[in-house]
């Protein structure tokens, strides 16, 4: 949602195409409680209430508890964000999506989803910037990799391969060049390289952090969390940095 906002109105993607990528291949998308509208609109009316803000003012942010930057404090706005982990956020409101799996009597699974507006209050003492202070594409990828390779040792030390067989294949994928995530026009190059080894990487911790696998005591269960808590973190800026950056 946030790249393809950006994108178009930067202008170099049509509405069509916004809409098209933002719904994939998903049963319907709406947003409700938008700003003058009455009821839940579908998101293609949604979307044109938002050609007029600026693209440098349509974010990504990630929130975790401990660090909601990029939401007003103490707001409904932070709360809602918190319990999902991602919102849009534009100057006036945030867009929290609500993601709901259906499935028709013939077994046909599908997802609708609900993009939940939260309006963003103008505190004069203490104002949102327009550009969060996280950091860009080039530190994010430094910091993933010093992450990636600190951790790799210790997750090694630790067999974790041995009771996680699918973490040899993503650990393989992130030595692939040349591969990258889609972005729609106006992202570098570079932004594409590290959202793609951020999405592999979020990926990896996932996958090494769903049970205690083969972790035969408390304490590699714990020195396991230990080494995924700054991987987890190094994958998340990233993200944001990339979903962020400056479109051209």
């Amino acid at each position: 949602m946030v790249a393809w906002l950006r994108s178009w109105r930067t202008g170099l993607v049509p509405y069509d195409d916004v809409v098209s990528a933002v719904l994939g291949e998903d049963g319907e998308h709406e947003v409700a409680d938008l700003p003058g509208a009455a009821h839940a609109v579908p998101l293609p009316y949604a979307l044109k209430e938002l050609s007029r803000i600026s693209p440098d003012s349509i974010r990504l942010v990630m929130p975790v508890p401990g660090d909601p930057r990029g939401l007003p404090a103490s707001s409904g706005l932070a709360r809602a964000g918190l319990a999902v982990g991602e919102v849009v956020r534009c100057p006036e409101f945030g867009l929290i999506p609500e993601v709901t799996s259906r499935e028709s009597g013939s077994g046909v699974q599908w997802e609708t989803v609900v993009w939940r507006c939260h309006p963003i209050v103008f505190d004069p003492l203490n104002p949102l910037p327009l550009v969060d202070d996280f950091c860009t594409v080039g530190e994010a990828e430094m910091q993933l990799a010093q992450a990636l390779l600190q951790t790799t040792d210790l997750l090694v030390d630790l067999d974790v391969a041995r009771w996680r067989p699918e973490l040899a294949d993503a650990l393989m994928d992130l030595r692939k060049a040349g591969r990258s995530h889609e972005l729609p026009p106006g992202y570098s190059p570079r932004a594409e390289r590290v959202l793609h080894r951020a999405e592999l990487v979020a990926g990896i911790v996932d996958l090494a952090g769903e049970d205690d696998g083969g972790a035969t005591s408390t304490q590699e269960a714990n020195l396991r969390a230990q080494a995924l808590r700054p991987l987890a973190a190094a994958a998340r800026q990233a993200r944001l940095a990339a979903y962020n950056s400056p479109i051209r």
